[in-house]
């Protein structure tokens, strides 16, 4: 199954590649072709026992063992969500782009090919074949964005691409120095390289190197100045895929080698990373107060969201790692969703500038449920309560306080100010008068509406039952908690133990009940 899920994503980047030239009946197929990989992910579910925290439906095939390299597959609680988002986000990516797209075999074959990289990532349990992986979008994200992105879409996807290009060679070093230093017989293995005990001298380096790859890929402070002018030039659709979905491979990543391969190392500079998390999440939001571009703002947004992120691994404690998880899925939904409207709001209006933009919930403007979306979303990201922006930060939050709580302070600090710039956003572009030339803008179609309500009804389903998100990881995450070691943990804590804390940690069952 999971071969079929690889195969399925590139087959169907070589089939539209030499397919006709019909925009419109392009995009039917196209959806038609990411609707069967979805399919395909979310079968996926009904053999996945999320209590067992090991590889499920595993596949080990020698590939170049000369190299040490497997083609080693396995599916377990921290890569099945993700695989479901990145599946979702491409169907509703394609599902948003319109039916006159230029170049469409290209775009589309562009798509599945980024696409088919974040399968591979998501599903290898192979340090270079996730390295494959990880590279194999690379290309089509800079093409999709130079292509097709505004009217500095070559700035912003040579930036892109330097930046990436970078974030890969740090990978590509750190895994063959990890494979060298710790493989008898040399091997690129996984689940080999996890049963290897490295001095912390070999640690830490290493994981330095993984460490500043990700930083880049989420990205963190301050390796960011990508992200702005990517998200900003990129077509909605891509945007949608991009910051949905592919920037989360930094997050995984950190979860998958940073935190399994040098627990040690990890927890030696998890203080750093938690100032790093606080600084980023605070200059994200600060920066998104700033901003009048509805897409650079939720660009910013976005960065502030990943410093929370990674508080949570920083953290380290089950309650952090559950949350880390959640964070993932749920900022890609929210962050797709949001890209999504700022997309139609644009087709519609020709503006996307705050400033621009008034009465949007207005019936007259033809608007009203794509602006109400565009409210629950901003609700969303802010970590209302019963939207699945609220579960996650509440975990992380309730997770790290006792470990790092100035840290979680200052990530809350953030938290609380992005709900500032949205009521700005909402105050200004859905419930201004109606003072700009044209009162009535042309109706919503059918197929700019069902990927946003696809989306939405996502977010509202899984804030209402959280329990359908999280339990899928929880027994991937406990053994993460269980691999790091504790001492660190355990010495910031001591000095708290006496007083009260101001958040309580409580069991996950304790949380979800």
């Amino acid at each position: 199954m999971l071969v079929a899920l690889i195969a399925a994503a590139l087959g169907s980047a070589l089939l539209f590649s030499v397919g006709g030239d019909d925009s419109a009946k392009l995009r039917r197929w196209a959806i038609a072709a990411a609707g069967g990989i979805l399919l395909l992910a979310v079968s996926l579910l009904t053999g996945f026992d999320p209590a067992i925290a090991t590889p499920q439906l595993a596949i080990d095939w020698d590939w170049l063992p000369a190299l040490g390299i497997h083609f080693s597959l396995g599916l377990d609680g921290l890569s099945l969500p993700l695989l479901l988002l990145a599946s979702l986000l491409t169907l509703l990516a394609i599902a948003s782009s319109p039916a006159d797209q230029s170049r469409p075999r290209l775009y589309y074959s562009l798509i599945f090919l980024a696409a088919a990289g974040m399968v591979i990532s998501l599903l290898s349990r192979d340090l270079m074949l996730f390295v494959l992986g990880y590279e194999l979008e690379l290309i089509p994200v800079y093409l999709l964005i130079s292509i097709w992105g505004g009217e500095q879409r070559g700035a912003a996807a040579t930036r892109f691409l330097i930046f990436t290009a970078i974030s890969g060679i740090l990978l590509l070093l750190g895994a063959i120095a990890t494979a060298v230093l710790s493989s008898q017989p040399f091997s690129f293995s996984l689940d080999q390289l996890q049963t290897v005990d490295l001095p912390l001298a070999l640690q830490l380096p290493l994981l330095l190197l993984f460490v500043a790859a990700f930083a880049i890929k989420l990205p963190l402070v301050p390796f960011h100045s990508w992200q702005p002018a990517a998200y900003g030039q990129a077509s909605p659709a891509i945007a949608m895929l991009l910051g949905g979905a592919i920037s989360k491979l930094g997050g995984y990543g950190l979860f998958r080698f940073g935190c399994s391969l040098f627990p040690e190392a990890w927890s030696l500079i998890a203080p750093s990373l938690a100032v790093l998390a606080a600084i980023t999440a605070l200059y994200g939001t600060l920066n998104a107060l700033r901003q009048t571009d509805l897409q650079r703002l939720v660009a910013f947004s976005s960065m502030g969201h990943m410093g929370t992120l990674l508080l949570a691994l920083a953290a380290g404690t089950p309650l952090a790692l559950q949350g880390a998880i959640a964070q993932m899925v749920a900022h890609g939904l929210i962050l797709a969703l949001l890209f999504q409207l700022i997309g139609t709001i644009e087709r519609v209006t020709g503006r996307r500038d705050r400033d621009q933009l008034s009465g949007l919930l207005n019936p007259i403007r033809g608007l009203p449920l794509t602006a109400g979306l565009l409210l629950m979303a901003a609700m969303a990201s802010a970590g209302i309560p019963g939207l699945v922006g609220f579960i996650a930060e509440f975990l992380i939050f309730q997770g790290s306080f006792a470990i790092f709580p100035w840290a979680t302070v200052g990530c809350i600090a953030a938290s609380g100010l992005t709900a500032v710039y949205f009521v700005s956003l909402i105050n200004r572009a859905c419930f201004g008068k109606l003072d700009n030339q044209e009162a009535r803008w042309r109706s919503v179609t059918a197929s700019e509406r069902w990927p946003a309500v696809v989306l939405a009804l996502t977010v509202m389903a899984l804030g209402i039952a959280p329990q359908a998100l999280v339990r899928w990881s929880e027994g991937s995450s406990l053994a993460i908690a269980a691999h790091l070691p504790q001492p660190l943990q355990s010495t910031i804590a001591e000095g708290r133990s006496r007083s009260t804390p101001v958040f309580p940690t409580p069991s996950l069952s304790a949380v979800l009940q």
